[in-house]
């Protein structure tokens, strides 16, 4: 897009799991991270999979990293994941995984139950609507253990690494996870308009109420229609690394895809652009609330 703003930022650190831009804390209390944006799909991935690459890349969270590109350009800390959500998900326990979906594994491997591992949703995606199965033959066990040590472990170390040094510097960190997600619908009967943006806290457990109004009053004064923890609250991401009682605070923020891309869903859009430029101005009144020498007193 011609008046979008492209990355002209060289990454402070390059990882097979992530690019790290920025450093943690050198610009304020807030950490970006992209968690799901990832698309360097290996032929080996590829040649594993039932569907083209196409439908892989229906897992991703289209171009979300593009979001930031201003952010990035002016020194703010942000994680960026290089691999794709089809290989391992980042916001899924490292223990949810159906041991149906393994060759190999020792018996002692049970896996942990969730309902997204049930929808197919797991650390390894395994089906999406409409679609089926994704995989020709279940993912040998020493293959798993390989994804979760190479990409998932250091993804989490890094960003609960930039997350303490932010806290350490500023008394207080802020974790602002992005995604996106499809247009939704209106509710049948509905008084208001589906939400475009949809901010989840953990219904409170991993930010500050005041952080998480905060977003929300700042984006529907922009004109947004938005929710809060419904229908995404956040999942293992938030869990993970949201600590508000030890002022590490995190938040999650969905965004319409029909906000930023084409009419595809697939290529930058004309509303790029706009984007940016809200996410940039929601991160100056994120930081400026966080400064505020009065907020982990009025957090608590």
């Amino acid at each position: 897009m011609s008046n979008a703003v492209s990355l002209q930022a060289a990454p402070a650190q390059t990882h097979g799991a992530f690019l790290h831009y920025g450093a943690a804390g050198a610009l304020g209390p807030l950490v970006f991270a992209v968690p799901h944006a990832g698309r360097l799909y290996a032929p080996d991935l590829l040649a594993r999979a039932r569907v083209p690459e196409a439908v892989l890349a229906r897992l991703e969270d289209r171009l979300a990293d593009q979001l930031l590109h201003p952010l990035m350009n002016k020194g703010h800390c942000v994680l960026v994941a290089r691999q794709p959500r089809a290989l391992i998900d980042l916001n899924r326990d490292e223990q949810e995984v159906d041991p149906r979906s393994i060759s190999g594994a020792p018996w002692s491997f049970h896996g942990q139950s969730s309902a997204k591992l049930r929808g197919g949703l797991g650390l390894i995606p395994e089906r999406l609507a409409q679609t089926g199965n994704l995989w020709r033959a279940p993912l040998p066990y020493e293959r798993l253990r390989a994804h979760i040590d190479t990409i998932h472990r250091p993804y989490h170390a890094m960003l609960a690494t930039l997350l303490e040094t932010t806290r350490r510097r500023h008394g207080v960190a802020l974790l602002v996870d992005v995604h996106s997600m499809p247009p939704l619908r209106e509710a049948p009967g509905a008084s208001t308009p589906a939400p475009r943006i949809v901010i989840g806290d953990r219904f409170g457990r991993s930010a500050s109420d005041r952080l998480t109004d905060l977003c929300a009053d700042f984006l529907r004064r922009q004109r947004m229609a938005v929710a809060v923890n419904s229908p995404y609250a956040g999942n293992h991401i938030l869990e993970r690394h949201g600590r508000p009682a030890l002022g590490i605070h995190a938040i999650q923020i969905e965004i319409d895809r029909t906000l930023y891309l084409d009419d595809a869903l697939m290529a930058p859009g004309t509303g790029l652009p706009l984007m940016q430029r809200l996410l940039a101005s929601l991160a100056g009144a994120l930081s400026q609330e966080l400064s505020d020498r009065g907020f982990a007193l009025a957090a608590e």
